[in-house]
């Protein structure tokens, strides 16, 4: 043994050839932290002043090879200042090109995820091997920078510009194959052979059929790219990216230019170019917010699979009761992520929606290549349709998807817990009816919670897992449990009138209802809205929900929670619903419908809504933007605010990633409490204060007053 560290170790082998193997100990994947970063120094000394040494070879012993930086250090780097940003990149960015240019060849054995730093890392190696399990690629852009281990600098100049910008500006994982294809690695291989075939590959280096310092020169040198052809690829390709992009998310754009800077330039020159931009993204709200997101997700991963490991058995077979549209979608979601399971209904028309729905949704699957013919014949045999409850006995978990009706639920929960078995748990996906109300009728309401899938299933990853006064620890684990093998993000929240999503939905739906009787125009604040980076305006947003379902759910909100919900003027959905306009389902809503060429609904300006909505309008006041938006998140943040403090839900990172997951907030915000933090509490407060002359929903709750006299964040 060489070197044997925390995070790599050295062997020796045979004919001088070096094996630098990365296992972070204590940890499930390789990453690049501040003692992987320092170890790797040390390894290049060593390796720097040893004698015989012919060839590199470098492994992993994970199941991954280096899946990138470790983010959670993310956080005091930025904030230290560019000059702090820099120097953090700048130790690495040595390893790397130390890497590079020591006197013998690299070869590099790709075994799993290799993202961010750790694709980097292999750039800088002479030759690239991948499993065919490998995944591969650069996602910073996702996190609202730009790669700053060289990404920048040897991807262009080892698989093309066009792969370079497609790849960056992207943020995606690319599978082995594509890697092959783009040139990015240079032979994939079973897993069982990949050392062998890296090894082999290193042992041609060395006998000198494979010109390694040639692939050196070229990662060193400028682009090979004249002027005009360099002008026309950049421009081009900055054009297109930035209108994909939007101008929320600079550094897609910031990457390209930094490539663009470094076109000319040998490596050292380009990297520092490269780490210059890195640092100017680094500081902005963007990359704060998309960097506190990351780390959000982490923390929701495992606290589900916390809660998962205390689960009294796996999810080995499901049911789900009602086979309407909602009901075939989980149907769908759950036999693709290979959970078998019932699909119930009292009548063969329902049983055929159900599978109708499953069916439709496969088929493109199958059109876009993501499943064979065969492997959706499998999907749909893992559905088994039923108008009895013959077999319920068998399953681990029944989620209840019929009417949104108290009565209507009550009946078929008590019905479903006779022909189960004892332990078996019982789950409503109900939107907003108590879980402990519908738990009054039961045998067993230990082993029954709330499972609220959102609309449509199979696109929307949050699932609110529900607990009812009577829950049991079991029941909520075995649920999660559920909710993790479907392959969604569950949240576990307490009980009370539309849960968590739907209790701080409405209440910015109030504020669009208020603006719309002081007489702003709904079609302006859709645009503002979808501006400030909403993926949908609040009009458009409860036509797509259902006006129908909108004034129910208010209704149950308003009787939640009269004091700030109840409201004492007809609303624009109000004058809708009474219309029959009840948005895409009857192709009127607050617009028109009709089908594009892709076969979706395609909103269509509908003048006839002026005159419907004009009759509830009591003023026509002159309201700024600024002041438009600030009414329509006031009554968000303060209710979601509440929602914390009465402990509905545990952290401000569950609370930010339930909005950002169930309701599209701005992900480049990084959640209404982020989004509080940017601004300040004080500041908030006081904008507050200046509306709350409209009503409860606009007063600062005493905790969110406590923060601004104390100079205090949600987020440390």
């Amino acid at each position: 043994m060489m070197f044997q560290g925390k995070a790599l170790k050295v062997t020796l082998l045979p004919d001088g050839i070096a094996e630098l193997t990365f296992d972070l100990q204590g940890e499930s994947v390789n990453k690049f932290n501040l003692l992987a970063v320092a170890e790797l120094q040390q390894v290049l000394d060593l390796l720097g002043t040893s004698s015989g040494i012919r060839g590199l070879l470098i492994t992993s012993a994970k199941e991954v090879f280096i899946v990138g930086a470790d983010i959670t250090e993310f956080g005091a780097v930025f904030a230290a200042g560019p000059d702090q940003v820099i120097g953090h990149l700048a130790a690495n960015n040595r390893n790397f090109c130390r890497i590079e240019d020591l006197p013998f060849p690299t070869v590099v054995a790709i075994n799993g995820f290799a993202l961010g730093g750790g694709l980097e890392f292999c750039l800088s190696c002479d030759y690239r091997i991948a499993s065919t399990a490998a995944k591969v690629g650069l996602p910073e852009t996702k996190l609202g920078i730009i790669p700053g281990w060289g990404g920048t600098v040897r991807l262009p100049r080892i698989a093309g510009l066009d792969t370079a910008v497609e790849w960056i500006a992207a943020g995606k994982e690319n599978d082995a194959e594509s890697a092959l294809t783009a040139r990015v690695v240079d032979a994939v291989v079973e897993p069982a052979k990949l050392r062998d075939a890296a090894l082999h590959c290193l042992q041609q280096c060395i006998a000198g059929v494979f010109d390694y310092q040639a692939r050196r020169t070229q990662k060193k040198s400028p682009l090979q790219l004249n002027f005009i052809e360099s002008m026309m690829a950049f421009e081009t390709s900055k054009a297109f990216v930035g209108a994909q992009a939007g101008r929320n998310y600079p550094a897609p754009v910031t990457a390209i230019k930094s490539m663009q800077k470094a076109a000319d330039k040998g490596r050292d020159e380009a990297l520092q170019i490269e780490a210059e931009g890195f640092a100017k993204m680094a500081l902005t709200p963007v990359a704060q917010s998309l960097v506190g997101i990351f780390i959000n997700e982490q923390l929701l991963g495992k606290k589900a699979k916390a809660w998962e490991k205390k689960a009294d058995k796996k999810i080995g077979r499901a049911a789900v009761l009602g086979a309407g549209i909602m009901g075939g979608g989980i149907a769908y979601q759950s036999a693709l992520k290979g959970v078998p399971i019932k699909m119930k209904d009292i009548a063969q028309k329902g049983i055929d929606l159900g599978l109708s729905e499953a069916n439709k949704l496969l088929s493109k699957r199958v059109e876009r290549k993501k499943l064979t013919p065969a492997e959706m014949g499998d999907v749909l045999n893992r559905i088994e349709p039923a108008l009895t409850y013959d077999g319920f006995e068998q399953v681990d978990i029944v989620v209840e998807a019929v009417v949104e009706n108290p009565k209507v639920k009550k009946a078929v929960l008590a019905e479903a817990e006779t022909k189960v078995g004892a332990d078996t748990v019982i789950a409503s996906n109900t939107s907003t009816i108590s879980i402990s109300y519908l738990a009054e009728g039961l045998a067993r309401p230990e082993n029954f919670c709330g499972m609220h899938f959102f609309n449509p299933v199979h696109m929307m990853p949050l699932v609110e897992v529900i607990r009812g006064v009577k829950t049991s620890d079991n029941a909520i684990a075995r649920t999660v449990a559920y909710a993790n093998a479907m392959g969604k993000k569950p949240i576990v929240v307490k009980d009370c009138p539309g849960f968590l999503v739907n209790r701080v939905l409405f209440p910015y739906l109030a504020g669009f209802a208020i603006l719309v009787r002081d007489g702003v125009d709904f079609q302006r604040i859709d645009k503002l809205m979808e501006t400030w980076g909403w993926p949908m305006g609040p009009a458009y947003l409860l036509d797509v929900v259902g006006i129908d379902t909108a004034v129910h759910a208010e209704k149950v909100m308003a009787d939640g929670f009269p004091d700030r919900m109840q409201r004492n003027f007809t609303s624009c959905t109000d004058a809708l619903f009474a219309a029959g306009r009840l948005g895409q389902k009857t192709e009127k809503g607050f617009y028109n419908y009709a089908l594009d060429k892709k076969g979706k609904p395609a909103k269509v300006v509908a003048p006839e809504v002026a005159d419907i909505v004009k009759a509830g309008v009591q003023v026509t006041a002159d309201i700024s933007d600024e002041d438009i938006i600030a009414r329509m998140m006031i009554p968000m943040a303060t209710e979601l605010t509440r929602c914390l403090d009465e402990g509905i839900v545990e952290t401000a990172a569950e609370a930010d990633m339930a909005l950002v997951y169930g309701t599209g907030f701005p992900p480049f915000r990084g959640g209404v409490f982020r989004w509080i933090d940017s601004i300040g509490a004080a500041a908030f407060c006081d904008m507050a204060a200046k509306f709350s002359a409209l009503g409860p929903l606009y007063h600062a709750p005493d905790s969110l007053k406590a923060k601004a006299a104390n100079h205090q964040k949600f987020y440390g």
